[in-house]
């Protein structure tokens, strides 16, 4: 397998992706919409690859803000039903992460399940002083501060403008 970033040619096969991991099709359309927005950062759509060519996983960061800063926004994330449990989204979520700290960006959110995403270093944001869009979140707003991460950060965090009509 390996990780790479995608190209717009395997959309189709990355939209299939996120309707076979996903049973409501919220997620299909929100990455559609993610595409297009101008808060896409193409260096940080990636797809996990088999040596076949095959697309087992996608992982989408886009812009968010703290406040006025500059943060990102992880999701959705998905991996093929019969792939799953294999590593696929740990390749992936490593891979974000690494890149997002080459590109020197401070702080990583998202919305997620708090048995997974704590084993990539994911505090709840809030223990940040980071809040999320929607109290009733809770814990499951988490964030991971990067390299770049700027102490004394925080504020409540905005999504990317596809986000907003969820």
């Amino acid at each position: 397998m390996i990780i790479r970033r995608e190209h717009a040619g395997d959309r189709p096969e990355i939209l299939a992706v996120v309707k076979a991991a996903f049973p409501e099709p919220v997620e299909a359309k929100l990455l559609r919409e993610l595409f297009a927005s101008r808060e896409y950062i193409p260096e940080l759509s990636l797809v996990a690859e088999s040596d076949r060519g095959e697309i087992l996983g996608h992982v989408i960061t886009t812009r968010g803000w703290i406040g006025a800063e500059k943060s990102l926004g992880l999701g959705p994330i998905a991996v093929q039903p019969e792939y799953q449990n294999q590593g696929v989204g740990s390749a992936l979520m490593n891979a974000t992460i690494e890149q997002a700290n080459k590109m020197g960006e401070s702080t990583l959110v998202l919305l997620g399940s708090t048995d997974y995403y704590p084993r990539f270093g994911f505090v709840p944001a809030d223990s940040m002083g980071i809040t999320s869009p929607d109290p009733s979140w809770g814990s499951h707003f988490m964030a991971l501060p990067l390299a770049a991460h700027k102490p004394g950060l925080h504020g409540q965090f905005k999504y990317s403008e596809p986000f907003n009509a969820l």
